[in-house]
């Protein structure tokens, strides 16, 4: 677990430290500390640091430090130390109070008593720590993940001296910003990158965060484009850890910051050995769910029943071919909508076979549903309610989804 803001203000020597708002955010980590020298301090932080304010280089009224603290927010720090004292910045602005609460940034106030060089060589000295800590879980995470490990005993017993508790059934999790083709499509290549970095700063500290709220000692690495962490899996315990995650992805994809992730989940781990098939478990149903479940944010491995069997067939053409012979009639690739009789037809399995329930989830009448479900029944020459079409159709609307190409047109 990453060094957070609540572990910094309880390092021996630091009591004199109080925090004085934005206490929601103790748990963000601490990637490094930053003494503010210039007027401002957005071009010389980078995101998670803790950003101190003296005052005494430069001075600072009220106005000034509010304008940190909203720097600090748009970097991402991952809070502020004021230092107090007579000489240069008397005492914290109770705006800045009320702003620091706001924005969920913890303020934390330094008298000029305690000595600048103790606080930053305790503070120096704990990330220093904990960050070889954390380099080694996750060294040894990764090792099991990609299988590159030249003994598993060995590797069990580093794990247990880094106190990463194996013992317990666990799952992968798998993260994957979404839009980066589209940002490189729309945007000047310089631009986009800064964008992204910035975006994946934001996240990694954003996700470290939630983990530390949860009590997840397991490093969260970064494999490519993807996050990934473990999820404890023991009884009830699992369904918390899902729960909180679906909630985090759907409101980081409904805020105004265009951050959006999509989450795989691997089966339950048991066996050391076992984590790099979970990890390709993890990506597979990170791969589905961004076709097939968008909407969810999360897609399951031990959930997605015959879409396994589906994903495990090599050639596509087999899985296209079905698709065209049970469905192909219904896409009219010279309309202005091509899919629409397609969508209509998953939108009435979706809806068990509910006219009404389906009309109001498409948005149009039941009469022009009732067209289409004609369009339908005559292109296919089944009736919808045919089992052995609805199995079919089932199937082939599956893989429809799955599709890459699909994804292609459809954009």
């Amino acid at each position: 677990m990453s060094l957070t803001l609540s572990d910094i203000l309880a390092l021996e020597g630091l009591s004199a430290m109080r925090l004085r708002a934005g206490g929601q955010g103790l748990q963000l980590a601490v990637r490094w500390y930053y003494v503010a020298e210039n007027e401002t301090i957005a071009d010389w932080i980078m995101g998670g640091e803790l950003v101190f304010i003296t005052g005494i280089n430069h001075p600072r009224d009220e106005d000034n430090l509010i304008q940190l603290l909203m720097e600090g927010k748009q970097r991402g720090i991952a809070g502020m130390v004021i230092l107090t004292g007579d000489a240069y910045i008397q005492s914290i602005p109770p705006r800045l109070i009320a702003l620091a609460d706001e924005l969920g940034i913890p303020l934390i106030e330094q008298p000029y008593l305690l000595k600048m060089v103790i606080v930053t060589e305790r503070i120096g000295t704990a990330l220093v720590r904990s960050e070889n800590a954390l380099q080694s879980q996750r060294d040894i995470l990764m090792q099991l993940l990609t299988g590159d490990y030249p003994d598993l005993q060995m590797l069990q017993q580093r794990a247990i001296h880094q106190q990463l508790d194996f013992t317990r059934p666990l799952r992968v999790a798998a993260l994957r910003l979404e839009g980066i083709q589209n940002l490189f499509r729309q945007f000047p290549p310089e631009q986009a990158e800064a964008w992204l970095q910035q975006a994946r700063r934001t996240l990694r500290q954003r996700l470290q965060q939630q983990l530390n709220q949860q009590g997840n000692s397991f490093p969260l690495v970064e494999r490519g484009n993807m996050f990934i962490f473990l999820l404890p899996d023991e009884e009830d315990d699992f369904y918390q850890q899902k729960t909180w995650l679906q909630q985090w992805l759907r409101e980081l994809a409904e805020g105004n910051e265009g951050l959006s992730l999509l989450c795989g989940l691997s089966a339950k781990v048991q066996q050391l050995q076992d984590y790099q098939r979970a990890l390709s478990q993890a990506r597979q149903a990170l791969d589905l769910s961004e076709n097939l479940r968008p909407a969810q944010r999360i897609s399951d491995y031990q959930q997605l029943g015959f879409i396994k069997l589906l994903s495990a067939i090599n050639d596509p053409a087999l899985l296209s071919d079905f698709m065209h012979d049970h469905l192909g009639c219904l896409i009219e690739r010279d309309r202005k909508s091509p899919w629409l009789l397609m969508e209509t037809l998953e939108t009435l399995f979706q809806e068990n076979g509910n006219v009404v329930r389906a009309a109001e989830r498409l948005g149009i009448h039941r009469n022009t549903l009732h067209q289409r479900i004609q369009r339908i029944e005559k292109l296919t020459g089944y009736a919808i309610g045919h089992p052995q079409f609805h199995l079919n159709a089932s199937v082939a609307l599956t893989i429809w989804r799955m599709s890459q190409n699909h994804l292609r047109e459809h954009l």
